[in-house]
């Protein structure tokens, strides 16, 4: 006879979860009232380029951070064993080039995303056509994005 699990959260569940939100809250209220204020968007966008490499590293690894990722690289790791590894040397490549090659661009026009670059090299149209591209790919992402993590933890009884 199989037990019935139930799945609730616990005391400290609780505890973590809601000062987890807290804490969010916390440093969005801070910023709201002691922030900086942002008057132009190259501030808001790109801080006046006063940042260091450190934070805006940070920030860029975050932003590629996904429950995907934390999820499925270990499972690609063990169906593929090392092969999974050519990632990681295809993202130092392309970090590279994209370091060496297109970022000085960028930073000798003084532009804030490669949309205003498409735009200044082509027309405005073509910087539409390349945002609504982004954006239909970013919805379907999206999707997956919370739909896997969600299928997976469901289907692991991980709660």
């Amino acid at each position: 006879m199989v037990e019935q699990h139930t799945n609730t959260f616990s005391t400290w569940d609780y505890i973590v979860f809601s000062s987890l939100l807290c804490v969010s809250a916390g440093i969005g209220i801070f910023h709201a009232f002691f922030g900086g204020r942002q008057k132009t968007t190259k501030e808001y966008l790109v801080a006046n380029r006063s940042m260091s490499a450190i934070p805006v590293g940070m920030s860029l690894v975050a932003s590629f951070m996904s429950a995907i990722t934390v999820l499925g690289t270990p499972a690609e790791t063990y169906n593929y064993g090392t092969m999974y590894w050519w990632f990681g040397i295809s993202y130092a490549l392309v970090s590279l080039l994209v370091a060496h090659v297109y970022m000085p661009v960028f930073y000798r026009l003084q532009i804030t995303s490669v949309y205003e670059y498409l735009e200044r090299r082509f027309n405005r149209k073509v910087r539409l056509m390349g945002m609504l591209t982004f954006q239909c790919q970013m919805v379907l992402y999206m999707g997956i994005a919370i739909y896997a993590p969600a299928l997976a933890l469901n289907e692991g009884n991980c709660w």
